[in-house]
């Protein structure tokens, strides 16, 4: 068996250092997202974890609406960097998000964005939320759109 590093696609490691080199400079990217993880990337498509804490809670115990708004919006932002390798992503033209399902502290969470079109001035995303059980993708929680107005 090779003990060989993974090799990651260019748009893995373009995203990877998207959040590295961004989050710490949005305050509420930072805070809500701190430490997500990049499972995947490839052109147009991403898949992030995240361990959910207190501070993702509303005040009944589950996920806050307006973080999975967040999440939603970030992810869009990741799916369109991804497809061809930009740096910016536009400016929110609209968000739809449906919650399905909750998650609680001490949870992990798997988000998956994809592009659904990309032209020249708008971009339209899907993404999906679900709760990660034994290892794995589970339930979904949640799910939105995002159009995005970009420059090409």
């Amino acid at each position: 068996m090779s003990t060989a590093a993974v090799q990651r696609s260019p748009e893995h490691a373009h995203i990877e250092a998207l959040v590295r080199d961004n989050l710490p400079g949005s305050p509420i990217y930072a805070f809500l997202l701190s430490p997500i993880r990049i499972i995947e990337a490839t052109s147009g498509r991403v898949v992030a974890r995240l361990p959910l804490t207190e501070k993702h809670m509303n005040s009944k115990g589950g996920l806050h609406g307006s973080v999975s708004a967040t999440i939603v919006d970030w992810m869009g932002g990741m799916a369109i960097a991804s497809k061809d390798l930009r740096r910016k992503t536009g400016v929110s033209v609209d968000l739809h998000v449906s919650y399905q399902n909750s998650a609680s502290d001490g949870d992990e969470i798997e988000i998956e964005g994809l592009v659904e079109k990309l032209g020249s001035s708008l971009a339209f995303t899907r993404v999906t939320v679900r709760k990660v059980i034994e290892g794995k993708a589970g339930p979904i929680i949640v799910t939105g759109t995002h159009t995005k107005f970009v420059k090409v």
